[in-house]
């Protein structure tokens, strides 16, 4: 066989290959979601997301998710997005493996309920939550703002990152015992401007934030009084750890599996072109 025919043969079969790889990967992330997946996702959004990218994926402080994603498989990207978090940004890890609350399950539904705006589908977004009274909470002296305002503010934006007591979640521990000499004007600095390359990012409405300066001020007031908390490990859910090599049960396996398919041809073509002609 010429050279020529061979080189075309092979540059066909490797063509043959990455139409079938984007037709296989565009069939997986076209399965559509089933409504359980969807309301649950829709659940874990509201309690977990929609404090920095709004209730409707619009944004706040956070990207906007409601888009068209521009990726052969918007799925991974959002996925690991949310296991791994983005260094240099706002977005924290939230998988269980990397020391944030969500679990395998958990991420994917997130993930499918995300990528069902893309389509156009329904938001299912579940009513906003009912915030309990807390107890009347007394003001430190010589502290601007209202820490019972504040406690209330705490609740709608900071407790999904920093814990409903300051505990810490993926977000900095706020229940302890603070350094600076001027704890009120380090915390009014950083919620304001938030903190460069790190996941704290700027609420103060000077930068692009939702609250006023009367707002940040009752929120420091307010974290001054959180008491010291102790430091608990969140548990990894059973099942959810994964082997070095569960990947190639899903789309990693569908792709060796190509690749090995041409590598197999272009040899057999190779193998084939070598043999004297009889």
């Amino acid at each position: 066989m010429p050279a020529s025919v061979r080189i075309r043969v092979i540059g066909s079969l490797i063509l043959m290959g990455l139409v079938f790889l984007l037709a296989s990967l565009r069939s997986v992330h076209a399965q559509a979601p089933s409504q359980d997946q969807l309301e649950l996702g829709a659940q874990l959004y509201a309690d977990n997301c929609a404090v920095c990218h709004g209730a409707d994926g619009q944004g706040r402080v956070g990207a906007t998710l409601a888009q068209n994603w521009p990726s052969i498989r918007p799925d991974l990207r959002i996925k690991a997005s949310i296991e791994n978090g983005i260094a240099g940004s706002p977005m924290p890890a939230w998988s269980q493996l990397n020391g944030g609350p969500l679990g395998t399950e958990e991420i994917d539904a997130l993930v499918a309920y995300i990528l069902n705006w893309e389509t156009g589908g329904p938001r299912y977004i579940p009513p906003t939550p009912t915030l309990g009274p807390r107890p009347v909470i007394t003001s430190i002296p010589n502290v601007e703002g209202d820490p019972n305002n504040g406690a209330t503010l705490y609740d709608q934006n900071c407790s999904v990152c920093h814990g409903p007591n300051g505990e810490g979640r993926v977000g900095a521990t706020l229940g302890r015992v603070w350094s600076a000499f001027r704890v009120d004007l380090e915390l009014e600095n950083t919620i304001t401007n938030g903190i460069k390359g790190s996941p704290m990012p700027a609420w103060g409405q000077a930068n692009g934030g939702p609250l006023s300066e009367s707002q940040v001020d009752d929120l420091v007031a307010y974290i001054m009084t959180l008491p010291v908390a102790s430091t608990v490990s969140l548990p990894v859910q059973p099942g959810t750890t994964r082997t070095p090599l569960s990947w190639l049960s899903g789309w990693g396996g569908l792709i060796i599996a190509v690749l090995l398919f041409v590598l197999v041809i272009a040899v057999a073509v190779l193998v084939q072109s070598r043999k004297p002609a009889e």
